[in-house]
């Protein structure tokens, strides 16, 4: 399904007030030097002039905090109560970009697989995502290496491409996408002509090669050279929760006399006590080891497993690290030694 509609720049915030009407309404906004998601009811509180917000829109999907279950003790036992799987609200993401959307199918790769997860699977059901194709990126953005693009459709309901009038060409690319339009069906105009979006799009030069990337890291395993690209990490795990894909988690319970419920947080592979055994044995114990995981996870382990990268290239983990770590960098320059 895909159908190609105009969106005047007119119709664009009328569209984000009838969204308004009747869901809640996400998108990038300016919030001093950051850009976050955030909800708002008007599109004059979006953020203009930006290249990708500082945290990726996973959160709407796969919340840094959620709660599995709740349950009560008492002297029969404990009675668990699971969460209302109706009580999830429906949501509407815009102005999300194509490879925070692509990131999405990783994820849903992610917690799909045996077992599926009902209550990432309702989150993702309820979330319509309308994309906003990048007319700018940065040295950071390496999309392109990995076959994405600043017009990538994967992941978007519908995805919107900027013009030099400030109009927009609308592609609507999914059942989710109809409903939105059918709220507003006089907003979206019939193209007239040839629309080429690409003349629109930001230019992301390729970084390097990836078409055996799955086989160089796996033959660089036993090599020292994830220790030598890791002396400079710290173990933060800024990068695992700036990454539109990184999905490991923790499981903890919180109990309060009688009650308690039991919640799931984000973690990260790159921290040391994510493998630390209680014998005090840790399997991964050098930060070389960790980085080599981090890599092997995204690049290796996925694409055999589930069919799809862990990364989408959108440059964030190098922006945010505090000690200037450039994945892309470090994949090059594995693909060079290998």
């Amino acid at each position: 399904m895909s159908k190609i509609k105009k969106l005047s720049k007119e119709s664009f915030p009328l569209l984000i007030k009838k969204i308004s009407e009747t869901q809640h309404v996400y998108g990038p906004v300016s919030q001093g030097k950051r850009i976050s998601y955030q909800r708002i009811s008007s599109a004059d509180e979006l953020a203009s002039d930006f290249i990708i917000p500082d945290m990726s829109a996973k959160s709407f999907v796969f919340p840094k905090i959620e709660k599995l279950f709740s349950y009560t003790k008492n002297k029969d036992g404990v009675e668990v109560q699971d969460i209302n799987l109706d009580n999830i609200p429906h949501r509407v993401v815009v102005g999300i970009r194509p490879c925070d959307a692509a990131g999405m199918e990783s994820l849903k790769a992610i917690f799909s697989w045996d077992p599926s997860d009902p209550i990432f699977e309702t989150r993702l059901k309820r979330t319509t995502f309308i994309g906003l194709a990048c007319n700018q990126a940065d040295d950071y953005c390496f999309c392109t290496s990995l076959g994405g693009s600043p017009g990538d459709t994967k992941g978007s309901d519908i995805l919107l491409t900027k013009t030099d009038t400030g109009d927009y060409i609308a592609e609507i690319l999914t059942s989710k996408g109809e409903k939105i339009v059918t709220l507003a069906p006089d907003l979206f105009q019939d193209v007239e002509g040839d629309l080429q979006k690409e003349k629109f799009l930001a230019n992301v030069p390729k970084r390097f090669d990836n078409s055996d990337l799955q086989n160089k890291i796996n033959a660089a395993f036993n090599t020292d050279v994830f220790d030598e690209y890791a002396m400079r990490c710290m173990g933060c795990s800024a990068c695992a929760f700036v990454c539109p894909i990184c999905a490991c988690f923790d499981i903890q319970d919180e109990t309060k006399g009688s009650k308690g419920q039991r919640v799931r947080l984000w973690d990260s592979c790159g921290a040391k006590l994510f493998t630390l055994h209680t014998s005090g044995h840790n399997p991964r114990e050098t930060q070389g080891a960790r980085w080599r995981q981090r890599l092997m996870h995204k690049f290796s382990y996925m694409p055999e497993r589930l069919e799809v990268r862990g990364c989408v290239g959108c440059g964030r983990c190098s922006r945010r690290c505090p000690v200037d770590m450039n994945i892309a960098e470090s994949l090059n320059q594995l693909i060079i030694d290998n």
